[in-house]
């Protein structure tokens, strides 16, 4: 995930932290992607998991090639209109399902236009699916179908699904079976690829949809912001309930209730972060950047990005199947 500070001064870049950062994020990617091949072990017990840690590389290779092409794209762009930027600091999380939090590039200097603003907002978003989605193809391909659960399912967006159906040659899931993610590492890297752009392309605060949105929108931009910031929990809690109806036949009450929360919170979660960023930022959403107008040029790149993110959103990331 793709976050900006801006500092002043021009510093040297510091080859051996990018770099360093770079590696462990690569170690805890491969462990990562050994338990996804190997779930019956303990995640946090090296003596279980040494022996398959191979297993992990085609998934480390998957979500760094992503993440990295995600921000250098950032950082190329931001280099050419003459930005201060530093190289990604990528962030190693050793947890499940991930092993990494994304990266971040610091911003030493303001981006001067609304123009260049919108290329480098879409960059990052735009390299990383030029690698996620050539990622996802050869994942799903190689997936097995096999019926969905019991377990966490993963959520679908209509590029996901349509990679699914030019694969599987069906729309899955369907007569309670989908590809099995946890057999294709591949396919679980560029899924989560796909789901991180969509994250990131949410036009709000300073993400890479808000900085796009900021651009397009210009002072009306913290009405939008806001409103759409709002959405978040009435989204969070549509999310939840219609898990919920889905599984009170075969659950108790309680259960079912509990597994929609657990679907919904993503959305509150990431509401919460939203908000965080928000008081953080001296309770603006965006700073300001430049007072010229956007080109037309630029206006049809924000139309794109909005078709993009409307391809690749997820409205329920994930549930639980029973």
């Amino acid at each position: 995930m793709s976050e900006t500070a801006d500092v002043p001064g021009r510093a040297p870049p510091a080859y051996a932290i990018h770099l360093g950062l770079f590696l462990a994020t690569c170690c805890t990617t491969t462990w990562a992607g050994a338990w996804m091949v190997h779930p019956d072990v303990s995640f946090f017990r090296p003596d279980q998991l040494l022996p398959y840690l191979g297993d992990g590389v085609p998934y480390c290779l998957s979500i760094m090639g992503i993440l990295l092409a995600h921000e250098m794209g950032h950082y190329l762009v931001a280099r050419a209109h003459g930005v201060d930027a530093s190289l990604p600091y990528f962030l190693p999380v050793p947890l499940p399902m991930s092993g990494t939090m994304g990266a971040v590039i610091v911003m030493r200097s303001q981006i001067p236009s609304r123009d260049a603003l919108v290329d480098w907002a879409a960059a990052g978003p735009l390299a990383g699916l030029v690698v996620a989605i050539p990622v996802l193809i050869y994942g799903v391909h190689v997936a097995p179908v096999a019926p969905a659960g019991p377990g966490l399912l993963e959520g679908n967006s209509l590029i996901y699904l349509g990679v699914k159906y030019l694969m599987k040659g069906q729309i899955l899931p369907g007569n309670g079976v989908d590809i099995q993610l946890n057999h294709s590492p591949v396919a679980w890297g560029g899924w989560l690829g796909l789901l991180v752009t969509m994250i990131n392309l949410m036009p709000i605060g300073q993400l890479d949809g808000g900085h796009v949105a900021f651009a397009f929108f210009g002072d009306r931009y913290e009405r939008v912001s806001r409103g759409l910031h709002r959405l978040l929990v009435p989204l969070g809690l549509v999310v939840g309930v219609y898990v919920a109806q889905d599984l009170i036949l075969r659950a108790s009450l309680g259960v079912a209730l509990g597994l929609g929360l657990q679907a919904g919170f993503p959305w509150l979660l990431w509401g919460g972060m939203l908000q965080l960023f928000r008081r953080f930022s001296g309770g603006r959403y965006h700073p300001p950047v430049g007072d010229q107008p956007l080109s037309p040029r630029r206006r049809r790149l924000c139309v794109l990005m909005l078709v993009v993110f409307v391809l690749i959103f997820v409205p329920v990331p994930m549930r639980q199947v029973m």
